[in-house]
């Protein structure tokens, strides 16, 4: 009877412990980002020019919001830089818009790479490295194509550039937008993942995604540059790790990525976050396991069974008050990405908050018991550590 007790008292210790870190999480999440997001840009000329900055564009495909987004990379407010758009394919609708969007602003200085270079399985690393070695400037901004982008973010970024930081990103975050799966996106990207990547970089925990990254071309090349990457999906994870591993500093930028997709849908987001729970697993499967508890529905119901055992609590009062902090706690976390109040009401907001954490256990569980990888019409195998291989390989470039 003895050793039973004990069990359950150590159960209940544990996940009283993790109730209370992810609680220290909030607080300095919150707190973080009051004090690093969105904050002024200086646009004074600097005493020693800034560095010039090489941008490159993967594209493949056409979405409604595309022609708009690209055009705001051609009206940045900085000095010295260029476009380098990247088509995997001569066919694609994408390479019209691109040759019109030139044309249309001939002062900027910008090309078009056609056809990619195969250095391994991950597409957008194949698509990209033409132009990664034809790139001209000392800083190399890699930025996905559903991005839109502020005149002064550049700026913004290269102004985090400290000498001993080798990356600067931006917290992915969403435009505005209408719809149920525009308000799922923003609550996620804005609250439940915002506050994990807060975290992570106030704490100095590799937490690069490379959907708008700003690298120092000279330390990328130290490991080999974009090609060394060409093996894993999950390319800006290893980049980071590798950069870092040399004495390299990651961080985040003060103004937030703003992912402006044209098609958006639940099922597409769901497909994304299962994408990435998957890469997450194969990378650092122990941290992975354990992200059930940072949910507020799994984590809360543990510590209300633990506060019952260790206190004499009632479970139920107990959840429910865990809920509703949460809840409260994610709605000025949102505020605060979003500089402001959300564009959608509190009870939209609460609809699309109660979505997010019970589809967030099932994406693991769908992670788990379907490790293949989609990827538009590619499908991948994860080898443990994060290599991967295409089940159905397209032919070469």
């Amino acid at each position: 009877m003895m050793p039973m007790v004990y069990t359950v008292y150590g159960f209940a210790i544990f996940f009283m412990l993790a109730w209370v870190v992810l609680w220290c999480l909030h607080i300095l999440a919150l707190s973080y980002s009051k004090w690093k997001l969105h904050r002024s840009v200086d646009r004074a000329p600097p005493e020693t020019p800034y560095l010039g900055v090489s941008i490159l564009k993967p594209l493949s495909g056409v979405d409604p919001n595309l022609l708009s987004n690209l055009e705001t990379f051609f009206s940045l407010d900085y000095p010295t830089y260029e476009l380098l758009f990247c088509v995997e394919d001569e066919h694609d609708p994408a390479v019209l818009l691109v040759h019109s969007l030139m044309q249309k602003h001939s002062h900027v200085d910008a090309r078009l790479f056609v056809g990619g270079l195969s250095v391994g399985v991950n597409p957008k690393i194949n698509n990209m490295q033409p132009a990664w070695l034809a790139a001209r400037h000392p800083l190399v901004l890699v930025s996905d194509a559903g991005l839109r982008m502020r005149d002064d973010a550049l700026l913004d970024m290269v102004q985090q550039l400290a000498p001993d930081v080798a990356i600067v990103h931006q917290m992915p975050f969403t435009c505005d937008a209408e719809g149920f799966a525009a308000v799922y996106e923003k609550i996620y990207f804005g609250a439940s993942a915002a506050r994990m990547y807060l975290c992570a970089d106030l704490l100095g925990i590799n937490c690069h995604v490379g959907m708008s990254s700003l690298v120092r071309r000279a330390a990328l090349e130290e490991v080999g540059g974009l090609a060394a990457f060409g093996d894993y999906l999950a390319e800006d994870f290893f980049m980071a790790q590798a950069v870092v591993a040399r004495g390299w500093r990651l961080r985040v930028a003060s103004l937030p990525a703003l992912q402006n997709s044209g098609a958006r849908s639940v099922a597409a987001l769901q497909a994304r976050l299962a994408r990435w729970a998957k890469l997450r697993l194969h990378m650092v499967p122990i941290t992975t396991m354990l992200e059930p508890l940072s949910e507020c529905l799994p984590l809360g119901a543990g510590a209300a069974w633990a506060a019952s055992q260790l206190f004499g609590a009632e479970p139920l009062p107990f959840f429910l008050v865990h809920v509703l902090l949460w809840f409260l706690s994610d709605w000025l976390l949102l505020c605060s990405s979003q500089n402001g109040s959300p564009p959608f009401s509190k009870v939209e907001f609460l609809l699309g908050w109660i979505w997010c954490e019970c589809c967030a256990p099932l994406l693991l569980v769908t992670a788990i018991t379907r490790p293949e990888i989609s990827w538009r019409t590619r499908c991948y195998k994860l080898d443990w550590g994060g290599k991967a291989h295409e089940l159905k390989p397209k032919l070469k470039f």
